[in-house]
């Protein structure tokens, strides 16, 4: 977990966004409907299983670098953006976005955008793609400037301006209907240290706050990968990401929270206070659409809610085995978060790891829907 130090130095030190920043900015207020977003990263999953009318973004997942353009690897990859551009005719609002990098996907990154031959290359690579995918705009998943990252990956504190540079530089010369995103560590230390947001913020889009994954796989104490709000025990949360950026002047209808269609589960746990901030071991990550018959093998899973944080989690004492994840009911949470506070949308990790049906994304929409419905009946 980051430290509160590096929060406290943030909220002192950030001011409030000001000025006008150079080249053409994307609106400040939120949408009169949040957005809904799924990235999709899954090869096998039937598309025409999902509820993909549910959405208003779909974020292909992921194209790499080669040299200092940014590809979609191989014929099978471009079939799937083709699939992804047809959902269009079933929902002609729908925006299909093209992703660069992931975790462990951008290896090259820092190098790349520290020259303006890079950056422009990168972007005439980037305008080329969505030519000829015919395809709405990118979303960068550089994980992470300046800070570490996946192992042996190159990083400096100059990726925070280069990035600013990367952004700016996308703002200008791509067409004015191109959408530009990029996903957020949800983290304190990202939040502090990788975007500089008063120079950012007014040229994009939305920011995809990645706020899951706050506890991962690195870590050796159990805890909410995925909470709405902070706890004695637990300082990242969604909410503590929000207030943050609220606090660095973003307006609030540029930021997308994340929820998570998969659940982290550690091993070696013990039963005191069902396994949640244990020691234990990360073993691996669990999609929402196997988590059902993964817990019918075994009678001792128990289901149980941090009202706290607003999350789920599950403890097998028998095995030792604990599970962080999230719900119908902490996604609804989520999205009625949103609405209240007038964020820009809920998306999530990924698509095809969601159960077609009673799934997270269905969730998300009919809490939208009985927003709309309240605020129907409260005119009339």
């Amino acid at each position: 977990m980051a430290s509160d130090l590096l929060t406290i130095i943030a909220l002192t030190l950030l001011a409030p966004l000001a000025g006008q920043a150079q080249g053409p900015a994307p609106r400040n207020a939120a949408p009169a409907s949040p957005s809904v977003i799924a990235y999709y990263a899954t090869k096998t999953i039937d598309l025409d299983s999902f509820a993909t009318e549910k959405l208003t973004h779909i974020i292909f997942s992921f194209c790499h670098l080669q040299g200092n353009e940014m590809t979609v690897t191989g014929a099978y990859d471009s079939n799937i953006i083709r699939r992804l551009v047809n959902l269009k005719s079933k929902n002609p609002r729908l925006k299909v976005i093209l992703s660069l990098g992931g975790w462990a996907g951008c290896r090259t990154c820092s190098e790349v955008f520290a020259t303006k031959k890079g950056r422009r290359q990168f972007t005439r690579s980037v305008a080329r793609l969505a030519s000829n995918f015919h395809t709405d705009g990118v979303d960068l998943d550089w994980e992470y400037p300046a800070l570490s990252n996946a192992p042996g990956y190159l990083f400096s504190p100059d990726d925070k301006d280069h990035f600013t540079l990367l952004i700016s530089r996308l703002r200008k010369k791509l067409p004015r209907q191109q959408e530009i995103s990029f996903a957020a560590g949800g983290f304190t230390a990202y939040l502090v240290t990788s975007v500089d947001w008063k120079k950012v913020a007014p040229l994009v889009n939305r920011i995809n706050l990645m706020t899951y994954d706050l506890v991962n796989g690195y870590d050796t104490v159990t805890g909410h990968h995925s909470p709405l709000y902070s706890t004695p025990h637990q300082r990242e949360s969604t909410d503590q990401a929000v207030r943050f950026l609220d606090s660095a002047g973003v307006p609030p209808g540029k930021l997308v929270i994340g929820a998570a269609c998969y659940g982290r589960l550690f091993g070696d746990v013990d039963s005191i206070n069902d396994g949640l901030y244990r020691p234990g071991r990360f073993k691996r990550s669990i999609p929402i659409r196997d988590l059902a018959a993964w817990m019918s093998t075994d009678s001792g899973f128990a289901v149980h809610r941090d009202p706290v944080a607003q999350a789920p989690f599950i403890y097998n004492a028998r095995q030792r085995l604990f599970l962080t994840y999230d719900d119908t009911l902490s996604v609804r949470m989520k999205t009625r978060y949103v609405l209240e506070k007038r964020l820009g949308g809920i998306m999530f990790w990924q698509l095809g790891d969601d159960r077609s049906r009673n799934g997270l994304l269905e969730a998300i929409d009919d809490t939208i829907k009985d927003s709309t419905e309240d605020r129907i009946n409260v005119r009339r």
